[in-house]
């Protein structure tokens, strides 16, 4: 058995994805009541991974968005997700729109690495980065016209890119 053949049986399915979901929006519901921080849930599937937005009128969120607290919340509404539904979970956790706001500063970094590569560079290497924030880099770089790969383990995964 090839492992691509493994990891399209291990693939969850739609229905998998939206209990994961709402197993997600249970637990930040529980969280969020026990923080006295009125949000509205919306959940969703993409990109084969449950998406799990909070929204909140006024400053409720405006902790909560910091990108570091965004990457905590979503590392225990996996854990929460995991022990309720025994299988392992990828979600994405989004509050008060602060993935649109990281994806920016993504942007920005390899718009400002494409620029060391403009002046000579060779090669500009990223910090490291969760593998969510590696995918988006990847992507932004191909969009610009640049080869992207990661490096390292662990928590020094990071993102070199050059040229084509």
């Amino acid at each position: 058995m090839t492992s691509e053949s493994m990891t399209e049986q291990i693939e969850p399915t739609v229905a998998q994805l939206e209990n994961e979901g709402d197993v997600a929006a249970d637990f930040l519901e529980e969280l969020l009541d026990i923080a006295d921080i009125d949000g509205d849930l919306n959940l969703d599937v993409r990109q084969g991974r449950a998406y799990v937005s909070v929204e909140a009128e006024g400053d409720g969120l405006s902790l909560l968005s910091a990108p570091d607290t965004v990457q905590a919340l979503q590392e225990l509404t996996r854990l929460a997700v995991q022990n309720k539904t025994g299988s392992f979970s990828r979600l994405i956790l989004d509050i008060g729109g602060s993935r649109d706001v990281r994806r920016r500063q993504l942007e920005t970094l390899v718009d400002a690495a494409a620029a060391k590569l403009d002046e000579g560079a060779t090669q500009a290497s990223l910090p490291a980065m969760s593998s969510y924030e590696r995918k988006l880099v990847h992507d932004v770089a191909a969009e610009r016209g640049l080869v992207s790969e990661s490096y390292g383990e662990g928590a020094d995964r990071h993102t070199v890119l050059r040229r084509r």
